[in-house]
């Protein structure tokens, strides 16, 4: 039966609190297995944190999370908060770039079970009045596994020839405020990548399409509906969308522009208006909210954002052409030597994080590092995700010759994917 907007939050209060009081997991309803968690890997975890300020960012976090029977939260932190010389501080507050999508596509996930919008009918049909093309049938579904073939606009705000990243940030980024409909614009006037539904490419402009769809169909400001159906419900204090304001309010680590010239200093890019990705990765939050919002987003029908249904919709990933990772609606799955894990990663300028859980709820992980614009950076972050989740590997003598097929191959790195360009 499809949910009213009037009811919702109420059953998300509700639903919220079973889950904080209890600690009640999607697995038993679901006759997962609940067997506990491997312990996770601290020594690694700390390797790729210490790897990835060695590669650049003044410092680095991760906040492992299990829950059940055994709750249990465990942190580990390397270097610095900002270039005073503050220690880095897992509970402060970050933007979240990326891993805003996942709370756009529960939005739109919401509005699929009340009827308002159908996944797999054009979304110009549920957009204003010209803001696609005609000819553009593409549809929600397609939009939100980016698969719609629509150009990223942020490539015309980042990469244009001879300009620096800094300079860019400082031109069109920092204080400059996009209407939505003016980034959809930017993407608009390249025409269609390709058939919509044939091939995969990320694209940020997909989302701020799905974020004017959750406005024009709810008649209410983004903000105002992020805040009612999941900020507020959820009871996600440190969690914000201040779009245009360039600050972030309260604790907050201080986000650095890795320069392109790798001579300068690292620029401090706290301070943004956050327009230009909007509803694609605008969001403000910390570890612990993001832990809060996966595991009700887990929990399905009990956790009181979207249901059974709409989760398996979210979670039933298409292959991309980076190897381990796979696309749904708004949810990234990345394939570890454990199992899947379920999330997305965020990179906005200054801030890089990642954040996943398994498909049970019962362990999250959010990992974060304070520079962006660095490969090396991310890619210290996503190795923290192999041992957080699966653990101590064993230790694998090399191969020669002579070694039994049954001896394992040393896990690989996970690849670094593709919002690492933001």
């Amino acid at each position: 039966m499809a949910k009213t907007s009037l009811l919702r939050p109420l059953a998300v209060a509700a639903a919220g609190a079973v889950l904080v009081a209890t600690g009640a997991l999607p697995a038993a309803a679901a006759g997962q297995d609940t067997t506990a968690p491997t312990a996770p890997d601290l020594a690694g975890v700390r390797a790729a944190l210490q790897a990835t300020t060695a590669a650049g960012a003044p410092g680095a976090f991760a906040v492992i999370r299990d829950h059940g029977d055994g709750d249990r939260t465990r942190s580990v932190s390397v270097g610095l908060a900002d270039l005073d010389g503050t220690p880095m501080n897992s509970s402060w507050r970050f933007r979240v770039g990326s891993n805003s999508k996942m709370f756009t596509a529960v939005l739109v996930m919401q509005l699929v079970e009340e009827g308002r919008i159908d996944l797999d009918r054009p979304l110009r049909e549920y957009l204003p009045e010209g803001t696609l093309p005609e000819g553009w049938t593409m549809t929600g579904r397609q939009v939100m596994e980016h698969r719609a073939g629509i150009f990223d606009h942020t490539n015309d705000l980042l990469e244009q020839a001879g300009e620096e990243t800094t300079s860019a940030f400082e031109a069109r980024i920092r204080s400059k405020v996009y209407d939505p409909r003016e980034l959809v614009a930017m993407s608009v006037k390249h025409g269609l990548q390709s058939t919509p539904g044939s091939r995969y490419s990320y694209s940020n402009t997909d989302f701020v399409l799905m974020g004017l769809a959750v406005e024009h169909l709810t008649g209410q400001p983004f903000p105002e509906v992020l805040n009612e159906r999941i900020i507020q419900p959820l009871d996600l204090n440190k969690t914000s969308f201040v779009v245009p304001d360039q600050e972030i309010r309260g604790a907050h680590v201080t986000g650095y522009l890795t320069h392109d010239d790798r001579t300068k200093p690292l620029l401090d890019s706290t301070a943004q208006t956050g327009s230009w990705v909007w509803a694609a990765g605008a969001v403000i939050s910390t570890a612990e909210d993001l832990d809060r919002f996966l595991s009700a987003l887990t929990a399905g029908d009990n956790g009181g954002l979207v249901s059974d249904a709409s989760l398996r919709q979210m979670t039933a990933a298409v292959p991309t052409p980076t190897a381990k990772i796979a696309y749904g609606l708004g949810l990234r799955r990345i394939s570890l030597s454990c199992g899947d894990v379920y999330g997305h990663g965020g990179i906005v300028q200054g801030f890089n994080s990642q954040s996943f859980t398994t498909p049970d709820g019962r362990r999250s992980v959010v990992v974060f590092a304070n520079a962006s614009n660095n490969g090396s950076v991310t890619q210290g972050l996503m190795n923290t995700l192999e041992p957080a989740f699966c653990g101590k590997q064993p230790t694998v003598a090399p191969r020669t010759a002579f070694a039994p097929a049954s001896v394992p191959a040393p896990v690989d790195s996970l690849p670094v994917v593709e919002d690492t360009r933001i």
